[in-house]
């Protein structure tokens, strides 16, 4: 009895190796389309093989105000989760390419808190600016909304 249940155990443990890819892995960076520079020059298409189109490049700052330091999530050209000292700007060139030039690009600024001059936590000020022209703008935290801008 004790040989049927061992030999069984092993006939089991194959079966779920082999069921569950136990076969040659992949990196994990394999199906990325390899290097850096073969992304950054791999651009979408449409069907039929034309270029997606960009619309108008605009020059995009993304500003908190405060002092001291403070995180920082943002989405401008690239996305991060940081933490910076205070005042602190980004800048970016960004050209809406596809469906972004009809829908919109979201660029997003969430402040996290500083301290205040009397001691308390209080949200960051932020804002954004496109082409010079400020487009939105939090002064001193007046709301705990982030700063979103939707690009065309």
């Amino acid at each position: 009895m004790r040989r049927t249940l061992t030999a069984t155990s092993f006939v089991l443990a194959a079966a779920l190796l082999t069921g569950c890819g136990g076969g040659g892995e992949k990196p994990a960076d394999a199906s990325k389309g390899g290097t850096p520079t073969a992304q950054e020059s791999a651009k979408p298409e449409k069907a039929g093989g034309d270029a997606v189109e960009e619309g108008a490049s605009h020059e995009v700052t993304i500003k908190v105000e405060g002092t001291g330091r403070s995180t920082v999530m943002y989405t401008l050209d690239d996305s991060d989760f940081t933490q910076v000292d205070l005042p602190w700007t980004k800048t970016a060139t960004i050209a809406p390419r596809g469906a972004e030039r009809e829908v919109g690009r979201l660029v997003i600024l969430t402040p996290g808190t500083m301290t205040a001059a009397d001691g308390r936590l209080v949200s960051a000020g932020c804002s954004i600016t496109v082409d010079g022209k400020t487009v939105v703008e939090n002064e001193g935290g007046e709301t705990a909304k982030p700063c979103s801008y939707k690009l065309k």
